[in-house]
């Protein structure tokens, strides 16, 4: 019997996701622009039950309908151009699907073009890296709701697995791939958050490798548990290969970046929803490539020695768990607010329980505490920000003085923790019944006449400040 399933790419995601199909009882018609990755990947798996294809024409002839085609290729023009040659090749009813990482508003463009063609159109994000697409990821599938009924059976079975599916219909046009987008920019702001902690560990302790894995070993046993606390322990763990003392030291210390993380921030600005940590992050990034500069403002400016105020290393690990934990449930509650403004002004109806509850497994930021928020929107889809939730709320409140802790600490020692502060400033501010914007509106309406408002009577004014 022909497969139903298609797959174009075969780099390591579109492999080990077609592996993923396939082990579940969906026999896969594979296509790579290089005929010769098609054949090697064929003939290393012969024993499975993989068709391959020279042309798209033949991928397309080799499926039964409806034709149901994963694109797992670079994001950009590539998938414009995958798109135009597939269109004439299919039928009314198929199906194509952008796993990779597009921005939202091409993929609500190309779902538009696909439509009008009589084609359906999923734009579906993609998280858990390539051993999550071998072992189960968590997807986040976005389009026209027929699409996903006809997809979610598969879907469900490849998905990653907590207490159910990490798969559920996210909305209509782009928003499964804005969903993966802003998963990116929290992911952004979680690796920094643990970075900073451990700046501050390895800079005022000079805690080794090893007694770092001891502490976020320990530390994924308890409410920090996750995903990226885990290989972060293990990453300390690793000996140097081709020398000697740990990995981790030999690594430059300059970050990359594929866009995600950037994107995350224009639609944030685009939404008028603060998201500081998640931004401090990508600035985080963006300094460290500049590395020539920073080695030479080393060498020019000393750094403060705190001296005698800082904790002995017990108490301030203990201090330094505390404040990561409220720092990432503040970051987690930027990410939330963001879906909650575009699900408001592009009507896709988003349903963050549902959404935290896909990313309990599979995915980079899954973590222990995501069923808490899940649970918090379930109980209340309309939080005006997650720190109202009860149980969080709670955990902020009992927490962030230790997260003042460390930021003050760390700004006396000249060490940069962005993340944490950001999220500290985000917490301040959005407690603060009073703001000093009414200086900021004052200047603008003196040099502007932009107006302003009042506190003591309706209406929209401006004055002759000279």
């Amino acid at each position: 019997m022909k497969p139903s399933i298609g797959l174009i790419g075969l780099r390591v995601m579109g492999s080990n996701l077609a592996l993923n199909i396939e082990s579940h009882g969906y026999p896969v018609a594979v296509f790579n622009r290089d005929s010769n990755i098609t054949a090697g990947f064929v003939e290393r798996f012969k024993d499975r039950a993989f068709v391959p294809a020279k042309t798209l024409s033949g991928l397309v002839n080799s499926l039964q309908r409806p034709r149901q085609i994963f694109m797992m290729i670079q994001a950009g023009s590539a998938v414009d151009s995958v798109i135009e040659a597939m269109l004439p090749l299919l039928d009314k009813g198929d199906i194509l699907i952008d796993g990779g990482n597009s921005y939202f508003e091409d993929t609500a463009r190309r779902e538009k073009r696909c439509r009008e063609a009589g084609i359906y159109f999923l734009g579906v994000g993609i998280s858990g890296g390539e051993e999550g697409a071998l072992k189960g990821p968590s997807i986040m599938p976005g389009g026209p709701s027929e699409a996903w009924e006809v997809m979610a059976p598969l879907f469900e079975k490849i998905a990653a697995q907590a207490d159910g599916p990490c798969t559920a219909y996210i909305g209509p046009g782009g928003s499964g791939h804005f969903v993966k987008m802003v998963h990116n920019g929290i992911e952004y702001g979680d690796m920094q958050l643990i970075a900073e902690v451990y700046h501050l560990l390895r800079e005022l302790f000079k805690a080794t490798p090893e007694e770092l894995a001891a502490v976020f070993e320990e530390w994924n046993k308890g409410v920090l548990s996750s995903y990226l606390i885990e290989i972060t322990s293990q990453i300390f763990r690793k000996r140097d290969e081709e020398g000697s003392g740990f990995l981790v030291d030999k690594i430059l210390d300059q970050a990359g970046q594929k866009g995600t993380g950037k994107w995350t921030i224009m639609e944030a600005a685009k939404l008028g929803v603060p998201i500081p940590t998640l931004a401090a992050a990508v600035d985080a990034r963006l300094m460290s490539s500049m590395k020539e500069t920073r080695t030479a403002a080393a060498a020019l400016f000393n750094p403060p020695q705190p001296g005698n105020r800082v904790p002995d290393s017990r108490t301030i690990r203990s201090a330094l768990h505390d404040a990561l934990y409220c720092g990432k449930i503040l970051a987690y509650a930027q990410g939330m607010a963001l879906l909650a403004a575009a699900s408001k002004e592009y009507q896709w109806n988003l349903k963050l329980g549902s959404i935290a509850a896909i990313w309990r497994g599979g995915c980079i930021i899954r973590a222990r505490f995501l069923d808490e928020i899940r649970r918090a929107y379930e109980a209340n889809s309309a939080l005006p920000n997650l720190i109202f939730a009860p149980e969080l709320g709670t955990v902020v409140r009992e927490n962030v003085s230790k997260l003042r802790q460390v930021v003050q600490l760390a700004i006396e020692s000249g060490i940069p923790v962005p993340a944490l502060s950001a999220g500290l400033a985000y917490f301040d501010s959005l407690r603060s019944a009073f703001l000093p914007q009414n200086l900021s509106q004052a200047q603008r309406d003196f040099f502007g006449a932009h107006t302003y408002q009042r506190v003591d009577r309706p209406g929209v004014f401006h004055t002759d400040w000279r």
